[in-house]
Order: structure tokens, then sequence, then C-alpha cells
């Protein structure tokens, strides 16, 4: 099918200014003429000079698609375009609304008002706008109103004349395009046929004129001889017509012609032979000159007359070629017998030549006589002649040629020089376009068959892939071995040249190269039609149809060249001269695009698209036009012959390939432009067609296996549309289920992937008006076929959850159905188009334009387009399209979606990270002078708490759920893509808030039972404090009667030391009880593993835990291996299987070991959850790695190892809390400062300044510094949150190979396989470290809580001040309560700083606010000294485990390659990770070799091999049936073929040193991968992850 029989460019440019044009501006200055008030009155005037191109007519605005009619004289040209774009034969009936409705609501009765309004006088003759429009056109347009034209059976301009210049022009271009079918008497027996270009047809002319006035109508009269009794059509204008009796204005001296063509049946054929006719308008008195055309061109000229000169020297002067025949009416007044007899005997007439209509004579009768006149001429005429060599003798008569333009000579020159030369179009292909010939085919087979590997058998994966890729640069270098033919050098130096000449060059290409291939096509085409009615002729069907794929050859196969010459081009160096010298071939294309020519986006003979070609010309195209142009793509699929090509044609006025000779293959695309007033409704700058190939029936498909092409080329558009129109021919109904089952897997398949296209039925050949109500039992049946086809495809996809049609999209079988009566009005080749099918097709394409602009998704890009079509078409290159869909725009949906909830999870628990150290706070001041309580006991507050906490995890779910409901509501950003995962993160959210109620409802428990621990020490310090201040009191009193005798420092510090020891002597004596932390962690484990059985407990019972956790931990593996069946055995490698077990218990125990020393360093009280939460680690990390099958054995001796380490620290821990708090101790603590205050008080000393600088330092400082570390945690995290590291899981994992990438080191690579989760957790360690050492951010953090603090600190103060009754101690006691919330200020040092505290209020104040300011000073010093690493180890809320916990997500790891789940939200429903390695990387090898495997699973997937396992029981398994082993993983194929090249250089770099780390023989690197350079690998990591 030629690429541009199908459309005349959209934006043509127009050709030089008319030379009958250029008249325009010298007659401005006078009086206007005719033709100037003409196009005035039609609002033209703009476009005499300028004219009209198509880009404006075929532009989709208002007028297009809405039923407006023509209100006033200057809407006729826009209103007859419209319908004849349409091919609507209602497109000469040119009056407006106001003058048809001008008595239509006139109540009165006022005859001569009636009489006077029907004068038609300032009605528009149609035949004028027609001149009008042919004036006002360039040549493109001309051309593409001429065949549209024809196509109605309308007549059509042979000379346009122009009533201002008198000169007329030979539309010789405009008539260059229709091309006419027919079949005379001559091959009526063989059921031959003849197709030729109507310019080209030596046909005999006969023509019509008239001579003065003439009482018969010439053009009635010319239509009723066309007609036959049972088909009338009006193909001429006459005066009976809307209209037809206006006077003309500008179109007198026109010719128009027409052509009368038989079918080949005598019975019905007016004539047996093919005969032009042509009718000149006007007098021929005033148009010699068209009247002397007409006799040097014609077999016989027939000279309507009323009546005769008797001279007549007009007729009698002519040296006549054709033959003269008057025709008179014998009943008109004017009627004159011996004029006639005068002027017939000077002609040499005799009566044959004369016509008379007597009164015996009816019009039938008039026109039976003529009609056999004329056949008689035409039947015996030797004279006939084709429209082209008519142009010589136009230019002898002075006449202009619409060829004539320099543009249009050199453009067709430079065809002819293509296309003179073509004999036979196979060897012209082969020698001239030799690179899409067999070269590209098996190219793309090859192609294919690297996804597919369906030829694999027993090779290894990866090498055979390797072979693949070598075949394919050879072929490439092949390509690149060809020099660039004459035809090629020609063809590309042509379309380079300027725009208007460029489409001249196509156009002429176009119809050259139709002509060469037309003969040959037409026949087979006629077989192959003939044949397929049998399908048991498989074979000469199968034969017929590689003839006519061989004898077709079109524009697009010299495009296709192109494409091909530039994608092997790219194989050539990057700096090499012939690949820099073809780096212009797309920008070339995409103009061509632009300009409205179609581009062929799949090619139908090689099956596949050259995406590399059409990526490039696709993103030059986005370069020429603005990068934020949107389309929205309409595409049509059918069964072939359903006339699909002609449905788009009618609808949106192109020009597809609809004639027998041609034939669509593939997919072709074209832009239509939308206009301004249009864009705001469809919302988008342009629409883009897709005419697409027919799908055969099953039984066609089984011929050529086409039934694979049709399904990917189905799949292919229905997924680039945003509308699919599904064409059915109601003959065909018994091929409608095969291909309702190709629809219907098409879109189940784009709703799994996310993209919701809208569908429309076309019903065609349904004629009744009631279709509609009459055809409700077949719609219901079509609704059930289609509701059987989704349950068969839905099984095919395993996707059986759609159990009906409108479970895959939105349907309405009332709406979703369009019927559309047959085309033809009649039978062909006369017939006109039926105004019944223009009209419906015009109704479709309203509604179409009503459902695209009422799309609730945004239209894509040109780029975005590009994406999808790339990504669609390495899809379908898999045999399982749904798991091998990978899309950059989904990708970017996703991580755009996971980014947003990600944001939102760290706000929520940023916000109960705030509220829970709030409420610790709460809780740890709890029963001190901190806090005034409103509840009595510990329990109580811990209750209120938690339904606080209930209250705000509440509030913040729905806060998630309603924003993930605003997220979905978007139109931008494809949010629709990933509307499937909105259900995994609301599921999510609940999760989160589950996970977080537990963690908040555990620490607030563990610090309300130490809490409620420590209040009996509180008390008892309290009252020894209480006991020490009382008896140092008394002593001061004891020293002071001693005043009269000088007491010294001395004897003081003697009497002080003796009253303390006895005191210490008589307070109360109970220690505080240590409790058995081996116990109660021996108790919970007991718990933990009771469900596992009693073999379980029995193990359990075997060895104390005070043995366990002494050494480290070693696996052995005995008792599993004596319990492994034989089978398994011989797959596993014991050393092998022993060592990643061991791995796995090393990551828990150093997970554990972690979590163990976080407590450790808090230096709280011991808690029960502590091992509880060491307990649950333990069980997911297990859960995460059941890909490795452990035993009993191994999970009970892990826990028991942990729990023995944790017990051990969790004693001390304890031990050390009791120690620390111990009422003796912390008395003794403070015996030195009660000395010194026992010494101050004594003396009388002020000890204001003393005083401030003690609750500064012992009380506010430590305070403070804990605020500032239990604070700076969440502020860590939040400032690291902003990097897009860590936005999403996918960035994250990016990050860390890039990182890994770029230090190409052994030892990390090992360490990131074998010890994942350690090594990222390090690795985020180093870049919170990292960020900040650097710049001030962490000063800038720390002084922002420093500062909250001071002001807290000072506004509690300033507060306290306020209160004027009370001592120093209320005082104190109202700073601390307005901190309580705050600040957990330190009761042992309050209640020591208390003591004999007689400072002066007022005093104290002034001093404490001055300490403060001196404390801000010294913190801000200190902070700056302590290095990032000392202050992360004392933060309560560690940055990096909260990252490691965000970033690793669920933990699985691929179970083949071991590579990590980077699928977002807590509750996903599959794991998926974007970069997967080769199998050796898990550990893989093979049986027998012990060589570790080089196939990548994403390959492995979608071949014919098989796996075994643990997880299968040592059974072979097939890798394509891997989710019955593996359900909850998706492993999708590679996105491209490149993707997997970053783990491929790896082991083909360490391929010595992995091996001697897994105990393995190395792997046989396939020959590829050794070229695998740095910064491939480096680019392969950005295309996985589409971060280009």
């Amino acid at each position: 099918m030629a690429i541009f029989s199908f459309i005349k460019g959209v934006g043509y440019r127009a050709g030089e200014v008319d030379p009958q044009s250029k008249q325009w501006s010298d007659s401005k200055g006078g009086k206007k003429t005719q033709l100037e008030t003409l196009l005035e009155d039609l609002g033209l005037e703009q476009l005499y000079p300028e004219k009209l191109s198509l880009s404006t007519i075929l532009q989709i605005d208002k007028k297009t698609i809405t039923d407006e009619p023509a209100k006033c004289n200057s809407d006729l040209p826009w209103y007859f375009l419209k319908k004849l774009m349409i091919v609507n034969v209602t497109a000469r009936n040119t009056k407006c609304t106001s003058a048809c409705e001008s008595n239509y609501n006139d109540s009165r009765l006022d005859l001569k008002n009636l009489v006077k309004s029907t004068n038609a006088g300032d009605m528009l003759n149609p035949l004028d706008i027609i001149t009008a429009l042919f004036l006002c056109s360039d040549d493109f347009v001309r051309q593409e109103m001429a065949l549209k034209m024809s196509m109605c059976q309308f007549s059509v301009p042979l000379l346009l004349p122009n009533c201002d210049t008198k000169q007329c022009t030979l539309m010789l271009w405009a008539l260059r395009d229709i091309v006419k079918k027919y079949r005379p008497q001559s091959l009526s027996e063989s059921k031959g046929f003849i197709e030729d270009r109507i310019v080209l047809s030596e046909l005999p002319m006969i023509s019509f004129v008239r001579l003065g006035e003439c009482s018969l109508s010439k053009s009635e009269i010319l239509n009723k001889l066309l007609s036959n009794s049972q088909q009338y059509h009006d193909t001429f204008v006459h005066r009976d017509m809307e209209c037809g009796d206006s006077p003309m204005r500008i179109s007198n001296g026109l010719v128009e012609i027409t052509w009368y063509l038989p079918r080949g049946n005598k019975n019905m054929d007016v004539f047996s032979e093919p005969v032009t006719v042509a009718n000149l308008r006007g007098d021929i008195a005033s148009f010699e000159t068209q009247f002397s055309f007409l006799c040097e061109t014609s077999a016989a000229v027939f000279v309507f007359f009323d009546t005769l000169d008797s001279e007549c020297e007009l007729l009698t002067n002519q040296h006549h070629k054709a033959q003269i025949f008057l025709v008179g009416n014998h009943q008109s007044d004017h009627f004159g017998m011996d004029a006639l007899e005068s002027v017939a005997t000077k002609l040499g007439l005799t009566n044959s030549n004369i016509l008379l209509k007597t009164k015996q004579m009816n019009d039938a009768d008039f026109v039976k006589t003529l009609r056999k006149t004329v056949s008689n001429v035409v039947e015996n005429s030797k004279m006939k002649m084709g429209i082209e060599q008519m142009a010589a003798i136009a230019h002898e008569l002075g006449i202009c040629v619409d060829e004539e333009s320099s543009e249009c000579q050199t453009a067709k020159i430079n065809a002819d020089a293509i296309t003179a030369d073509i004999q036979d179009i196979l060897e012209y292909k082969e020698a001239q376009l030799p690179l899409q010939g067999q070269i590209w085919k098996e190219l793309s087979r090859l192609e294919k068959e690297e996804f597919r590997l369906r030829n694999l058998g027993s090779k290894n994966i990866e090498d055979y892939k390797s072979d693949l890729q070598i075949q394919k640069t050879e072929l490439r270098e092949k390509q690149n071995s060809y020099n660039m033919s004459n035809a090629m050098t020609c063809f590309i130096n042509a379309i380079s040249s300027p725009g208007t000449e460029r489409c001249y060059f196509l156009k002429w290409m176009r119809m050259n190269l139709d002509n060469v291939s037309r003969e040959k096509l037409s026949d087979l085409r006629e077989q192959y039609k003939e044949k397929c009615k049998n399908p048991e002729n498989k074979a000469e069907i199968k034969d017929i149809d590689r003839q006519l794929s061989n004898s077709s050859l079109g524009t697009e196969h010299f495009i296709r060249e192109m494409g091909q010459i530039y994608e092997a081009s790219l194989s050539l160096p990057e700096k090499a001269p012939s690949r820099q010298q073809l780096q212009h071939l797309p920008k070339l294309c995409a103009q061509l695009l632009l300009d409205g020519f179609p581009l062929e986006l799949v090619d139908g003979d090689a099956s596949n698209i050259p995406l590399r070609w059409v990526s490039d010309v696709l993103s030059q195209l986005n370069d020429l036009m603005s990068s934020k142009s949107k389309i929205l793509v309409v595409t049509v699929l059918g069964v072939q012959g359903t006339g699909k090509s002609t449905l788009l044609n009618t609808m949106f006025g192109v020009q597809f390939a609809v004639s027998s000779g041609r034939c669509t293959r593939g997919a072709f695309m074209l832009l239509i432009r939308i206009n301004e007033d249009v864009k705001k409704i469809l919302n988008c700058d342009f629409m883009l067609i897709i005419d697409t190939e027919g799908l055969k029936s099953q039984e066609l498909a089984q011929l050529d296996n086409s039934y694979e092409h049709d399904n990917e080329l189905a799949t292919l558009v229905v997924g680039l549309s945003d509308i699919t129109i599904i064409n059915i021919a109601m003959e065909n109904s018994t091929d409608m289920k095969d291909i309702l089952q190709i629809v219907v897997h098409s879109f189940l398949r784009m709703k799994e992937v996310g993209k919701k296209p809208k569908c429309q039925f076309v019903h065609q050949n349904v004629s009744d008006v009631s279709a509609h109500d009459k055809n409700i039992r077949d719609r219901k049946l079509l609704l059930e076929q289609l509701n059987e086809m989704t349950q068969a495809a839905a099984k095919m996809e395993k996707k059986e959850e759609n159990k009906s049609f409108t479970d895959v999209m939105e349907y309405s079988p009332e709406t979703g159905n369009c019927y559309i009566p047959g085309l033809w009005n009649g039978d062909p080749p006369m017939a006109p188009v039926n105004a019944g099918y223009s009209e419906a097709v015009y109704e479709l394409k309203k509604n179409i334009s009503q459902i695209l602009g009422s799309c609730e998704s945004s239209a894509n890009n040109i780029l975005e387009f590009t994406e999808w079509m790339k990504s669609l078409w390495n899809a379908v290159k898999h045999e399982n399209f749904i798991f091998s869909f990978r899309n950059s725009l989904v990708a970017d949906a996703y991580m755009r979606l996971c980014t947003e909830f990600n944001k939102w999870e760290w706000e929520f628990r940023k916000y109960m990270y705030t509220w829970v150290t709030n409420a610790e706070t709460r809780i740890n001041n709890f029963g001190t002078v901190a806090v005034k309580s409103e509840t009595s006991t510990t329990g109580q507050l811990l209750a209120q708490l938690k339904s606080e906490a209930c209250t705000e995890l509440s509030n913040w779910e729905t806060k998630l759920l309603e924003n993930l409901v605003e997220y979905f509501k978007q139109t931008e950003g494809h949010v629709y893509l990933v509307e499937g995962y909105r259900t995994e993160f609301e599921s999510s959210a609940e999760s989160l808030r589950r996970e977080i109620k537990n963690s908040v409802f555990n620490q607030l428990t563990a610090a309300a039972d130490i809490r409620q621990g420590m209040a009996e020490l509180y008390r008892i310090k309290e009252n020894h404090t209480k006991e020490i201040e009382g008896r140092v009191c008394a002593l001061i009193e004891k020293c002071r009667k001693k005043k009269k005798v000088e007491i010294t420092e001395k004897e003081l510090d003697e009497e002080f030391d003796k009253m303390w020891t006895e005191t210490e002597k008589e307070l109360s004596s109970s220690e505080m009880k240590v409790e058995d932390i081996y116990n109660n962690v021996s108790h919970h484990l007991r718990d933990n593993v009771s469900h596992k059985g009693s073999y379980a407990c029995k193990l359990l019972s075997q060895k104390s835990l005070q043995e366990c956790g002494e050494d480290p931990f070693k696996y052995t593996a005995e008792g599993f291996w004596q319990r492994l069946k034989h089978g398994l055995k011989k797959i596993v490698n014991r050393a092998s299987y022993t060592k990643a077990v061991q791995q796995i218990a090393d990551n828990i125990i150093s997970i554990c070991k972690q979590y163990i020393n976080g407590k450790m360093q808090r230096k709280n009280n011991y808690h029960d959850t502590y091992i509880q939460e060491i307990l649950n680690v333990i069980d997911e990390r297990l859960q995460n790695n059941q890909d490795v099958k452990t035993d009993i054995e191994f999970e009970v001796s892990l826990k028991q190892h942990i729990c023995g380490v944790a017990a051990r620290h969790f004693q001390k821990l304890h031990e050390d809390f009791l120690r620390a708090n111990d009422p003796y101790r912390c008395l003794n603590q403070n015996k030195e400062k009660f000395r010194t205050d026992f010494k101050d008080v004594f003396h009388e000393r002020d000890q204001c300044q003393k005083k401030a600088e003690e609750f500064t330092n012992h009380c506010l400082r430590p305070a403070v510094e804990d605020f500032v570390y239990r604070c700076l945690g969440p502020d860590i995290i939040g400032e690291m949150k902003t990097k897009q590291t860590f936005s999403t899981r996918m960035f994250f994992q990016y990050s860390v190979l890039l990182d890994l990438q770029s230090n190409d080191d052994f030892d990390s690579y090992r360490s990131y396989i074998c010890s994942y989760e350690e090594y990222v957790k390090n690795w985020i360690l180093k870049q919170i470290v990292e960020c900040f050492s650097k710049g001030s951010t962490m000063f800038e953090l720390e002084d922002k809580h420093v500062q909250s603090s001071i002001r807290s600190i000072n506004d509690a103060v300033n507060k306290a001040k306020t209160e004027k009754r009370g001592n120093l101690k209320s005082f104190i006691q109202n700073v601390c309560q307005e901190l309580g919330d705050k600040l957990v200020i330190s009761q042992n040092a309050l209640g020591a700083f208390m003591m004999l505290n007689n400072a002066d209020q007022q005093q104290f104040a002034h001093w404490l606010t001055e300490c403060v300011k001196d404390m801000a000073q010294d913190l801000r010093k200190k902070f700056k000294k302590t290095t990032i690493q000392m202050k992360l180890k004392d933060l309560h809320v560690k940055p990096e485990n909260v990252l490691f916990t965000d970033v690793i997500g669920c933990g699985k790891q691929c179970p083949f390659c071991a590579a990590p789940c980077e699928a977002g939200g807590k509750e996903h429903g599959v794991h998926f990770a974007s970069l997967h390695r080769p199998q050796a990387l898990g550990r893989y090898r093979w049986v027998g070799t012990e060589k570790l495997v080089t196939d990548v699973c994403s390959s492995s997937v979608i071949s014919d091999q098989r796996f075994r396992c643990t997880a299968t029981n040592g059974e072979w398994h097939p890798y394509k049936d891997y989710t019955a082993i593996y359900p909850d993983w998706r492993i999708a194929p590679d996105s491209s073929l490149q993707a997997s090249d970053h783990w491929k250089y790896v082991l083909a770099k360490f391929n010595q040193q992995f091996a001697e780390a897994f105990n393995a023989k190395p792997a046989d690197i396939p020959a590829t991968w050794k070229h695998i350079t740095c910064k491939q690998a480096e680019e392969s990591i950005k295309v996985s992850f589409n971060s280009k």
C-alpha cells in the first residue's frame, strides 16, 4: 500500500500565486469586479491571492463536529467543504437557513409578499460557490475537491474560468488523483475489469454546449441521459435543483466533465463503453476559446439551441475534429426551421446529426433518442483522447494548464527519474531498496526470537541470546555494506527540497508508483478475494498473498528504506562520517508527518516496528511541535475488506487507500491539526489517526500464522488509542467471533496494564431506518459474545477475575454501537456515495469527539505516545503480554504515587514520633512536681494516653485515605495508569496505622511500667533526702548554739560526718530486688515456639538459656541433610546451602544485636516488650527468607542463641539500672553537696548565684540535651527524605547500584549480594554521615531545639515570677510544671537541689536567667565539637534504622537472583524488581558441572526451560509457570535487551572471585558479555530504572 496514497498533505503549502489572481490587486483602485464582489459575499477575498490549503480544510474545528447550519453567504463555502470532505451528496444544497425559514413563522396571509419572497435572485448558485472555491484553493485542495466530487458523482471542472481576466485553466493536476474502475462490454464474459487513472484513460469525449438562449435544460437532460431508469442522479447542477435557478455570476465559461462507466451488464448499462461527458456553462458565443477546445478534443459536440442565425459563423467557421450535432426544441416560440436547414447544409449535416424535441415527444422519449445517438457516436468513434493529451491543445489555444508551476514540473522530473525505469517491481525493490528485503525480515525474526526464545532447545539462554545478537550485528554490517542506491539518493534529495516542491514530488511519486503496480495488484487482489471464499485453497491463497507483497510498491517502501538506512547507520561508530551524514533523516520524515503525510508505524511485510527509527522521527516531531502539544489517538480495527479506510476517509476527510489495487499492510499514522476553538473541548492540539491492516478470519489466519500478527497489531493499536473503532460488516458476521476474541484480548491486556481506552462498535451495511431498535437482539447477542470472549481471554491471560466485558472497560450496548448503511447508493461504478452513509459517519464523528472531550485522563504528548509505543511493542514481542509489559509512563506514575505516599507516611510517622516523645515525657514526669496530673495512677495515665493515641492514629489514617482519593482525582500525571494499585495503598495506610499503633503502645507500656517501678525508688529517695535535710537543719541549730565559741571548718566537717554516719545507720536498709531476666526471656521464648509443636519445645528444653549465645552461632545442617529427600540431595550443594543458611542467621543476629545495643545505650530498665520485639523481628526475617528452606532445629537454635545474648545483656542492663538508682548510692553521691549547703546555711552566705548554677547544670542542662537528642532523630530523617535517593525504594536501589558501579569493587558487590541488609544499613549510615559532616545543617537543627528549650525555660521563669506568694520551692515547682510537657527533669537532681535552699526568689530568678544563657552557649560549643558519629549513637530515634525500614520495604528478594523487591506501600500484592541479575549471583549453579549459571531470570521466565529447587521439592518445573511456585513475585522480562548489562558486566569481571566465594566453578561467560563496557553497564542501570 503506497504510504501516501492515503492522504494529501494536511499542511500542503500553496504554490506560486495564480497568474489569474494577480488581477485582484490591479482592480483595487477602481470599481469592484464581478469576481471581487462575489468573493466578498462569500468571505473568501483573503483566500484569492493567498490560496486555501488542505491544513485549513482538514483541521478539526467546531464546524466539523457540530450541526451549525449556514446562516449567511460567508458560511456557504465552508458548509460545502465540510459536506464534501465527508463525501456527502447533499454538499451542493447551499441555501442559507435564513432564506429557508423566511416564511416559516409568518402567520399572516399576504400572497404578494409570498410571491416576492420566493424570488431566488439573492441566492447563490452552487456552481458559483464551486468555481470560487477552485479559484481560491491551492493545487492540493483542488485535487482533493475534485476527487471527493467525483466520488459523489458530481461533475468536476475541466476548464476553470476567471471572469475578470477572461482566462481559463485546464484542471489537469486537479483531476490526476481520480482513479476509476469499470467493466466494458468486451470484458463482461471474463468478469475482468479496467482500473486506471482517469486523466490517462483515452476515452471518447462527448461535449454539450449551448448557443444562445435555450428552453431545454441541457444539464437536466444530461443527468437523465447518464442515469438509468432505476438510478437517477443529479450529476450536473440544473435549474430545478436547490438554488440552481439563481443567476450564475462567475461560473459562466466553466467546462465540467463527468464519466459514464459501464459495469458490464447490458440490461443495466446506459452505454456499453466508457465515455467522457463535458458540459460548457454559458453561451458559446461568449466563450469561443472553450468551444474551440471542446471541438478539438471531443468525438462529438452537441449544440443545444432554440434559434439559429442562418450565417452562424461560430459553427461554420470552425475546423472541427468533432462531429457536430444540433439539438433544438421544436416547441420553442423562437425556433426557425429555415435557419436550421441553412446551418445544417453549411456544416454538411444529415438527419442523424439533428435532434429535435417535438410536441409528440416527452422528455423520456427525447432522452432515449439522444442516448441512442450518443451511443452510436461512442461505439463508432475513433477520436479518443486522455485529459493529459489535451494539455497540448490547451497550450495552442492559450489556455493555462494547472501543472505549469516550476515546483510541480521539477517534482515531476524528480519522480519520473526514480520510477521511469521500473519494469519488474520485485527486481526493482531488490536492486534499489535492498535493506528492507530479506535482511530486514530476518532481523525482525531474530529480534522477536530474542524475546520469545522459541528455538532455544537445550542451549544456555544467555549463550543463545549472545549468538542472536552476533547474528543481528552481522546483518546490520551487511546492510551497511550496501551503497545507497540511485533511487534512494534521488528520493532523499527530493524530499529535502522546499515544502511545496516536496509535496508535489510525493504526490507524483505516489501516482507514478500506483500506476506502475495497479494493473498487477488489481488482478491479484481480485484473485485473492475469490480464493478466500473457499479457504481450502490454502497454498494458492498463500502464494497470491506473497505475490501481493512482492508486487506492491509505494512511497512507504522508500521511507521504510530510509528507516533501515538510518537504523543500520546507528550500529556504526558514533563519529563515523557515514553515520553523521544520515542524522537528518528522522527530521525530514518528522516534517512530512507534520505536513500531513502518513508514517508507517508497523511494517506489515516484516510484522515489526523499526523502533529506533520511528522513535527518533517522533522525537524530532516533538521538537518541531510545541513540547506541550497533546495528541488524542483514534484507531480503527476490523476484518479485511470491511471498509475501515473508507470509514476514516469519510470521517476525517482524508484519503487512505481503498482501491482494489492497494491494501493496507501493517499500520500507518497521520496527524490532523485541531483548531483553537476545539482545543479546549478535546483538550488536545492534534488528533493522530491510525489505519490498520485488516484482521484475518481464523481460517485465513491459519494459512500464514498471522493470528499472532493480528494479536500483536490489535494490542499495539488499542494500547495507543484513546478510542478504538471496532468495524464490523454485517455480511461478515461469521468472522466476527474470531475478531472479537482478538479485540477483547487487547482490551483486557490494556486494563491490566492501567490503560483504559474507549471503544465504539460500528455495524456497517445496516440500511433500515429502524436499525437501532430492531437490533436490540443483535446488541444483546454481541454483549453475550463479548462476555464469552472476555472469559476466554481472561483464562488465557490468567486474569480470571474478569467475568464480563464491562469488567474490562466501560461499555454500554445502547451508546457503544453505531449502525451505518451501505457505502454506495446503487451499484458502482456510477453510484454516488450514500448520503445516509455520510450522515451516519458524521454522527459517529460527533459521538467520538464527545467521548474524547469527556475523557477524565489527560492526553499524551508526542514523547509520552512514543514511550507507550515502545513499551507496548516490546511487550507484544513476548508471548505473555501482561507479565511482560513495562512502561516508563506507568513506572513514572507509580514512582510519583510512591513518592507522594512516602511523604504522607513520613508526615504521619514524624507526627507520631513527636506525639510519643511528649507522651513519654508526661509519663516520666508523672507523680513529680513537674506535672499537675488529673489522674491518680500510672495505669490511668497509660489508658488515657492509649486512648489519645488511637484517636490520633485514626485521624491520620483517614487523612492518608483522603489524600489518596484526592490524588486519584487528578487528570495530569497519568494517575489513571496506577488505579490498579489504589487498593494496595489503601491497605498500606491501614497496615501503617496498625504498625505504628503496636510500636506506640509498646513504648507507652514500657515507659509506664518502668515509671511505675521507679515510684518506690523515688519514695525511698525522697524520704532519705527529707531525713538528711532534717538532721542537717538540727545540726545547724546545734552548731549555732555554740557560736559563742568560734567553730572551725574542721569541726564543722567532723560534726557533719558524725551526723551522716548516724543517719545512714538509722535509715531503712531494704535493698532493691533484682529480677531474673533469663527467666523472663525463657518464658517469652517458650511462648513463641510453643505453636511450632512438641518437638520444638523438646529442643528448647535440651539447653538452658544461660548456656546459649556464649559462642558464635554456627549452622551445620546435619539434621536437615539427613532428612532431605534423595532427589533433593542431587540438586542442593551442601556447602553452598550451609553457607546460605549461615548468611541468613548472621544477618538476623546482626539486626537483633543492633536492637539490643540501642536499648543498652538508653540505660533504661529492662521491659518484656524488648524480648517480644526481638522475637517478632526473628519471625519476620525467617518469613522473608522462606526461599531457602530451613528446619525447626535451625529456627529453635537461632532463637536460643539470640535470646541468650539478649538475656545476658538485658540482665546487665537491669542490674546497672538498679545500681544507678540505688537510694543509698544516690544519697552518698550528694553527700558533698549537702556538706557545702550545710556550711553555706550555717555561715548565712548568699546562695542565689550558686543555686541558679546548680539548678541549671544538674536539672535543666541534662533535660535540654535529652530533648535535643529526642528531636534530632526525626529531623535527620526528614532532611534525608528530601533527597531523591530516599524518596522511593526504586530510587534508593538505583542510587545504591550507581554507587556500586562507580566503586567497581568486588568486596562491595559481594557484601551487597551476600549481606544485603547489612550493606544497605552501612550505606545509609555513610550517606547520613556524609550529608551532615559538611555544612551547617546539623548545627542548625540542634540550635533550633536549643533555642526552643531556652524560650520555654525563660517563659516558665517569667510566668513563675508573676506568682507573688510562696517561697523558692513553689517558684521552682511552678517552673518545672511549665516545662513538664517538654523537658524531663531528673528527680534525683531536683530533690538534692531543693534541700537547704534558702536563696532569695527574685535574685535566684535573675541569676537563673543568666545561667541559662551561658548554658545555651556551652551546649552550642559542645554540639559543634561532637562528631556526627557520636551524636548518632545518642539519638533516641536512630535515623539509619528508620530509613532502612522504609527503603528495605517488605525485605523480599527474588527467589532466583536475590534482587530486592522495590514495590511501594506495606501491603503490595506482588513483589517486583527493576533489575534482575544472572542467577549465579543468587548462588545458582548447574547440576553436574557445579558451574555458576549465567541465565538471567528475566530471560528464563520467557523460555521453555525448567528449574528445580527445594521449593519445588526437587521436581522440575517450567520457568514460564514460576508463579505456581512463587505466586507473589512478578518477574517481568527486561525492558530492553541491554537492561541486565550491569550485572552481566559485574559477573564477567568478577567471575573467578564469585566462584570462590560461592564454592562453585566459574561461569561460562557468553561472548557478548565480555564486550560490555563500564559505561554501558552504567547506562543499563539508568534504562532499567527509567532515569535517563
